[in-house]
């Protein structure tokens, strides 16, 4: 891909719509052209519910985005999440026509694309499918292309969506007046912001915390293994502080952020913080070891969510990179402890500045732009592959068709003068013989107007 491709991520969230331009470097890093945020008032625990709301956020995110990096946006990759968002394993077979040829990528993307063809439980669409191992006659093979063999088999991980969802985020990308590139699960693209090679090959879980679901996405020997979206983030413990503290939300926001924490016995008894009361009544007094009570317990329990999905997925004693968190929740303070104590892995804080070029702004490398900067950084890696993929069906066309035909020309018509080559044998210098038209023509005119004189 030309390293001068610009590149838009629109991350559609449900406290935030964020829109990140950048562009692959000369160093492999990602160059942030541009960024626009604004609130998201549309989207509830990763799905859109009001898609007026939803279009304006867009609009208001990439018209800030377009301004800032003086890019005209027409074309953006957007991300998925929410509840619905389930995954399962299948196992793909293709049986060759010719096993002395070798194997082509073209053969691999075909498995892949037959994927999605298998039946869905109706209201339900394939999103997207990854390929995991793949085997050549019943052998593992770590890259197959190239290799010979009669039966290809690979198991794909499958990830499957509410048709609705995945409608209304297409229908606000539309109205937006803009054209999607493709369409890429959260998890997935946080992954690539965050995590490094050698993380995923020694296995290691992803724990994004956004402000309506936790997503999730276990890695082994470099390969995904696991996806889920649990249904409680951010937005969830301040709705716990507006209950147990009786404050509105915009103060119980604000509490969270700035004095929040999730181990309450990081924090002391006389640590208080004065809220205003609503319209005249008086202020309320909070307790910094209250708050930080009222927040542990939520995040305990989505923790324990997590150790859920990381036993469903068979992996908690392969896990040696331990748990990366990452996203907006991962900002608060003594997470990392607590998570820890909850799941009895090392975990640590996933930022997505080692992608980004060193001139980047600082604001950029927040956790809570992981899944912008991963939906740039995934766009880039398909479009690359594709075309990749496009190349080596071009060339394999041209290796099968051969020599091109030399197109037969009709018959130039006879001029005045036509040369007639005759060959009397093989091998003996061909005679030619000149007949003018001009002479024929002449002596036929001769010939008629003595008929003529004879009558």
């Amino acid at each position: 891909m030309s390293e001068e491709k610009i590149i838009v991520g629109l991350d559609i969230g449900t406290t935030k719509v964020a829109c990140i331009v950048g562009r692959k470097a000369e160093n492999g890093k990602i160059e942030i052209l541009g960024y626009g945020k604004t609130v998201s008032t549309g989207v509830r625990r990763g799905v859109v519910t009001n898609i007026i709301d939803t279009v304006e956020a867009i609009k208001t995110a990439v018209k800030q985005a377009s301004e800032q990096s003086g890019v005209e946006i027409n074309r953006v990759s957007v991300g998925i999440a929410g509840q619905h968002i389930k995954s399962l394993q299948h196992r793909g077979v293709l049986m060759r026509d010719n096993h002395e040829t070798e194997i082509t990528e073209g053969e691999m993307e075909r498995l892949r694309q037959d994927t999605f063809k298998i039946n869905m439980t109706p209201g339900e669409e394939i999103i997207d499918v990854i390929r995991q191992d793949t085997y050549v006659d019943g052998e593992l093979a770590t890259n197959p292309v190239g290799m010979l063999g009669s039966k290809i088999e690979a198991n794909f991980h499958v990830i499957i969506g509410q048709t609705s969802a995945a409608k209304n985020i297409v229908k606000c990308i539309e109205s937006a007046g803009l054209e999607m590139d493709y369409m890429i699960l959260e998890p997935i693209a946080s992954a690539q912001a965050v995590l490094d090679e050698e993380e995923k090959d020694a296995g290691v879980v992803l724990v994004d915390i956004g402000g309506g679901t936790t997503d999730i996405a276990i890695f082994k020997d470099k390969k995904i293994q696991h996806t889920a979206v649990i249904p409680f983030g951010g937005n969830i413990i301040t709705d716990d502080i507006c209950t147990g503290c009786s404050i509105i939300k915009h103060y119980a926001e604000e509490v969270k952020v700035k004095f929040g924490s999730a181990l309450a016995s990081e924090n002391r008894d006389d640590e208080v913080v004065s809220i205003p009361g609503i319209r005249g009544r008086e202020a309320k007094e909070i307790s910094f070891k209250n708050l930080a009570h009222i927040i542990q317990a939520r995040l305990e329990e989505i923790f324990e969510l997590v150790n859920y999905e990381i036993q469903k997925a068979r992996s908690e004693n392969n896990l040696i990179a331990g748990i990366v968190l990452t996203g907006g929740g991962a900002l608060m303070n003594h997470i990392q402890q607590l998570a820890e104590f909850k799941t009895g892995m090392e975990v640590r804080i996933g930022y997505p500045n080692e992608h980004l070029n060193k001139n980047t702004e600082k604001e950029m490398s927040s956790p809570m732009y992981s899944t912008g900067i991963g939906i740039v950084i995934e766009t880039i890696a398909r479009m690359e592959h594709d075309e990749h993929l496009q190349e080596m069906e071009e060339a394999e066309k041209e290796k099968t068709s051969g020599p091109k035909k030399v197109e037969e020309t009709e018959p130039a018509e006879p001029t005045e003068t036509t040369e007639i080559v005759e060959t009397e044998n093989k091998g003996k210098k061909p005679k030619k013989r000149v007949i003018d038209l001009k002479k024929i023509v002449t002596s036929l005119t001769d010939i008629l107007s003595s008929s003529d004189d004879i009558e």
